[in-house]
């Protein structure tokens, strides 16, 4: 009975493990570690050994993991996985500049309603705009009073 109980234990780890692979999270594999550590440690005479046994499973593992990445044939397996396209400035991806800092202070026109977000003129640079929290309409004058990453906040001026 209590062979059956750890052969148990094994499986379902490993099946957790497996499970782990299509459906991404951590909680799956980190139970079915837990549970293939105990199923191994269970068959073990001593406490002593039963460590031993679980180091060498963890290493095992680890070392198996490691060459699947580096064997051609596991790691195609490995690639149907993982996103292997990259967005590329001849696509049409166009990355945020970085010195939208330069911009604070400017003034320029709301070239679409902003609602609170929108498109602005500055400096005759098209840019992507967020308001306070009110609205401003068309062609109403704007100031960039603050940046915050890639998001540049404006305020209607008279």
């Amino acid at each position: 009975m209590v062979t059956s109980g750890i052969v148990a234990l094994v499986i379902l780890g490993l099946s957790f493990l497996f499970l782990e692979i299509f459906i991404p999270g951590g909680i799956l594999g980190i139970v079915g570690l837990i549970l293939l550590s105990a199923g191994i440690f269970l068959t073990a005479d001593s406490v002593l050994q039963g460590v031993a046994y679980v180091s060498s499973m963890f290493l095992i593992l680890g070392v198996l993991v490691a060459l699947s990445f580096r064997i051609p044939r596991t790691r195609r397996f490995w690639q149907r996985f993982s996103l292997n396209t990259k967005q590329s400035n001849q696509e049409g991806y166009v990355a945020p500049t970085a010195d939208l800092e330069n911009y604070v202070g400017c003034e320029g026109v709301a070239l679409s309603p902003l609602r609170p977000a929108g498109t602005a003129e500055v400096n005759g640079h098209r840019l992507d705009v967020v308001t306070e929290g009110g609205f401003i309409e068309v062609n109403h004058r704007v100031k960039i009073i603050a940046v915050e990453g890639t998001r540049v906040i404006v305020r209607q001026i008279s």
